[in-house]
């Protein structure tokens, strides 16, 4: 129904029009319980041999809702009932911003892509805590994704970073540091080694001193050259965080069949959905070599099919996350891959 029916008529939209009014849509008829529950027995795949047992958390399944969908994490509730095993919201600011001037969202159709330079737009991470104070779902893991608002500079991210962690502590299960958009300004130069390492430590500082600190993950871009990937599986070991979620959206627009019109018009964003695929199983591939065993990869970008996540994980990821393919194929993606692993692997967990 959703590729027949609701995406022609949702592409007619503006991309980022589309989005809040499908999200809006799906929370309301979520809310009424003889619905939900028919969403959960189309959508969800229950089965003890989809369990993952991750960062000392439990994974019901090993698909996940990438950061960036929910950002105020006004719709985690109702996306449960879509089958997702972890949900990660954000990325959450300090303070509420706008992010960058509309249109800032746009589909390529002929990609199956996106590129979006959102700039991390949200309503600042107290209204976010508002939220999350309700309580999460039953049997859902929940991440929260943090950055730094646009007009701090880089010499004082980490007191953004940091009050985003103290703020959400309570409340999400684990943390990813996003520090690979392309949207903010500068915001790619605190992957280097030296601000990387100096952050990481300092939010592990505050974690450690916690009765019960929480994984952190750090999100990549796949634009890194093999020398900063080699830098970043030095930080991990350095800092001690629990892995890494590759990869980010990506600058580059080779081998795209959208006209360089169209890309000039369009404009700087980050790309994601088909063309990242391949680039972003790369880096999981390398870094999972290099990487200790105990570290975790959450695989994202370019996944459409079962087929494509199944990729992700044979290369090395523990986990995988959707956006772009959820807006592309619709709900019955997470289905599909979870039905997929459990006729490929049938008797026992996917390491």
């Amino acid at each position: 129904m959703y590729k027949n029916i609701l995406k022609p008529l949702l592409f007619l939209m503006a991309p980022e029009k589309a989005h809040h009014l499908t999200v809006a849509l799906l929370k309301f008829v979520l809310s009424i319980p003889v619905i939900n529950q028919v969403f959960r027995s189309l959508y969800r795949v229950e089965n003890s041999k989809l369990e993952r047992e991750l960062m000392g958390l439990q994974f019901k399944n090993p698909v996940g809702l990438a950061a960036g969908f929910d950002k105020d994490g006004k719709y985690f509730r109702p996306m449960t009932a879509l089958g997702f095993g972890f949900i990660e919201v954000g990325t959450i600011t300090p303070k509420g911003q706008a992010g960058n001037p509309q249109p800032r969202l746009f589909r390529l159709p002929q990609d199956q892509a996106l590129i979006n330079r959102m700039g991390f737009n949200n309503e600042g991470v107290d209204a976010l805590v508002e939220r999350l104070q309700v309580g999460k779902p039953k049997g859902v893991v929940i991440g929260g994704n943090i950055g730094k608002n646009k007009l701090t500079p880089n010499e004082e991210a980490t007191s953004d970073y940091t009050k985003c962690f103290e703020a959400l502590f309570p409340y999400v299960d684990y943390f990813v540091v996003n520090v690979s958009s392309p949207n903010t300004p500068n915001l790619r130069d605190l992957q280097e080694k030296e601000p990387l390492t100096a952050l990481l430590s300092q939010l592990q500082q505050l974690n450690k001193a916690k009765a019960e600190p929480k994984p952190i993950l750090l999100k990549i871009a796949p634009d890194l050259t093999d020398g900063q990937l080699d830098d970043i599986v030095d930080i991990v070991g350095d800092t001690g965080i629990q892995g890494i979620i590759a990869t980010n959206t990506t600058i580059s627009r080779a081998n795209l069949n959208t006209s360089d019109q169209t890309l000039e018009e369009i404009g700087a964003g980050g790309l994601s959905g088909r063309p990242v695929k391949g680039r972003a199983t790369e880096v999981i591939r390398y870094i999972r070599e290099k990487l200790p065993t105990e570290a975790v990869i959450i695989g994202v970008g370019g996944i459409h099919s079962a087929a494509d996540a199944l990729e992700k994980l044979e290369a090395g990821a523990d986990l995988v996350q959707i956006y772009t393919g959820l807006i592309y194929e619709g709900p019955s993606l997470i289905k599909q891959i979870n039905q997929q692993l459990l006729q490929k692997h049938p008797q026992t967990q996917l390491a």
